[in-house]
C-alpha cells in the first residue's frame, strides 16, 4: 500500500465515537487457564509446585512446549514503519493494528498471541531483540515492516530459528490471492500455466505473490511500480528488485502499467493508486481483477464490472474479499500443532489449495473465496498445513 502523512490536525479522540469506546483500555487481555482459590491452588501454580516443572524443563528444554504457554502463543511483532493504509507512524500508533491481530489468531485459528511494538527501525536490533524473545514463542509472526527491510529481517530470523517465521504482509497475502486465483481461472476456464498476469507493487506482498505464482506455475508475469514495469534496462534497480526482473524476464517488457495490461488476463493490484480506465479495457476477454489497495482499489469495481469476468478487492463491502485472517489462523494453527520448524513453500501451496477447495460446488464469478467467518477455514487450512510438514519432515510431533 502507499504510504500516507498522518494529519497534525487530526482531532482528540472522541469518547462517544463507538470505535475509540471500543477500543478504550485496549481490545484484549491475558486471564488464567487454572484456579488460583486457595493455599493448595497456589502452591501448585507458583512456589514450591513450580520448581519441579522448571527443574524438569532444565533437564530437556523440549518439556517446556508442553508445560508452558509456549506451544500454543506466536508473537506479533513490528517497528511500526508500514502500518496498514497509514505508512510509517510508529511503534505506538502500531498497537491498536498489532492488538486487532492478536484478536484474530484467537477468534480464527484458537492461538495465543501477544503483539510486541519494537522502538526501533534497525534490522540488526529487530533481529537480536526477537532472537532473545523467542524462548517465549512459538512462533514468530512479522506484520507491517516496511520494505525491503522486511526481507533481510524474516530471512536472518529463519535462519537462526527453529520455529516458525512468518511475514503475513508478505505470504498471508500471496496465500489468499493464489487460493482466489486458483478458482477465478476455474470460473474463466483457464490454465495456469497459461495467463498474463501483471502484478502492481513491488513492495513486501508484491515480491511474495510473485514467488508463489511462479510455484504454482504461473509463467508469465510483469511486476509494475510507480516508474513502470520492472525491468533491468531501468537500472540502478535494488537487490529486490533486480531479482524481481531477472525472475519475470521471459514475459514482462519495458513500459507503463498501461502497455502492461494490454492484452493480460489477470491483474492483481497490491500498491494504491489508480489504474486508467483504459487500460482495464486492453485486457483480454473475461479478464481477472484482484484490486486489493485499501480503503481505495487501483481499479474501483464498478469501472473493473465493466470488462472483466471476476472481480476482488480487499474490501468487505464487495463481493469476493481476498482477507489475509483467512490465512494466518490456520496456517499457525497447524504449525504449532505438529511443532513445524519452519513454514515452507509447500505449507503455502496447501494452504492455498485448501482454501480454495472450501467454495466447492458454489463457486461463481461473485464467490470466489470463502468468507473469514467461514467456521471450516482455519481447521482446513491447519489440518493441510500438518499433513504437508509430516511429508515434508518438518514437524517435531509426527503423531
Amino acid at each position: 500500500m502507499v504510504a500516507t502523512d498522518i494529519d497534525v490536525h487530526t482531532p482528540a479522540p472522541d469518547p462517544e465515537d463507538p470505535i475509540f469506546a471500543l477500543h478504550r483500555g485496549g481490545k484484549m487481555a491475558i486471564t488464567a487457564t487454572v484456579p488460583l482459590n486457595n493455599a493448595d491452588d497456589l502452591s501448585m501454580s507458583y512456589t514450591p509446585g513450580v520448581a519441579q516443572v522448571c527443574e524438569a524443563i532444565a533437564a530437556d528444554p523440549e518439556v517446556a512446549h508442553e508445560y508452558t504457554w509456549v506451544s500454543n502463543t506466536v508473537a506479533v511483532v513490528t517497528d511500526g514503519t508500514a502500518v496498514l493504509g497509514l505508512g510509517d507512524i510508529g511503534p505506538a500508533a502500531s498497537m491498536p493494528v498489532m492488538e486487532g491481530k492478536a484478536v484474530l489468531f484467537k477468534q480464527f485459528g484458537g492461538v495465543d498471541a501477544i503483539p510486541i511494538a519494537l522502538a526501533t527501525t534497525d534490522p540488526d536490533e529487530i533481529v537480536e531483540t526477537i532472537v532473545r524473545l523467542a524462548p517465549s514463542f512459538g512462533g514468530i509472526n512479522l506484520e507491517d515492516i516496511s520494505s525491503p527491510r522486511c526481507f533481510e529481517i524474516e530471512r536472518r530470523l529463519i535462519e537462526r530459528l527453529d520455529i516458525p517465521v512468518f511475514h503475513d504482509d508478505q505470504h498471508g497475502t500471496a496465500v489468499v490471492v493464489l487460493a482466489a486465483l486458483f478458482n477465478a481461472l476455474r470460473v474463466t476456464d483457464r490454465y495456469i500455466e497459461d495467463v498474463k498476469v501483471v502484478i502492481s507493487g513491488a513492495g513486501a506482498a508484491g515480491v511474495a505473490i510473485t514467488k508463489i505464482l511462479k510455484t504454482a506455475g504461473v509463467t508469465k508475469i510483469a511486476i509494475v511500480d510507480r516508474s513502470g514495469v520492472v525491468h533491468s534496462s531501468r537500472g540502478q534497480l535494488d537487490e529486490v528488485k533486480q531479482w524481481l526482473a531477472d525472475e519475470t524476464a521471459d514475459w514482462a517488457r519495458p513500459g507503463s502499467v498501461s502497455d502492461a495490461l494490454s492484452g493480460a488476463d489477470v491483474f492483481i493490484g497490491v500498491s494504491g493508486g489508480t489504474v486508467p480506465e483504459e487500460a482495464v479495457a486492453s485486457m483480454a476477454p473475461d479478464a481477472i481483477v484482484f484490486a486489493l489497495a485499501n480503503p481505495q482499489p487501483e481499479i474501483h469495481p464498478d469501472i473493473a464490472n465493466k470488462y472483466a469476468r471476476v472481480v476482488a478487492t480487499g474490501r468487505s463491502d464487495f463481493p469476493n474479499q481476498i482477507n489475509n485472517v483467512l490465512v494466518f489462523p490456520g496456517i499457525f494453527r497447524g504449525a504449532l500443532d505438529v511443532r513445524a520448524t519452519r513454514i515452507s513453500e509447500g505449507m503455502k501451496l496447501a494452504a492455498a489449495q485448501a482454501i480454495a477447495d472450501l467454495v466447492g460446488d458454489e463457486l461463481t464469478e461473485s464467490f470466489i473465496i470463502p468468507s473469514p467467518f467461514d467456521p471450516r477455514v482455519a481447521a482446513t487450512v491447519a489440518r493441510a498445513v500438518t499433513d504437508t510438514a509430516r511429508r515434508e519432515g518438518l514437524a517435531r510431533r509426527p503423531y
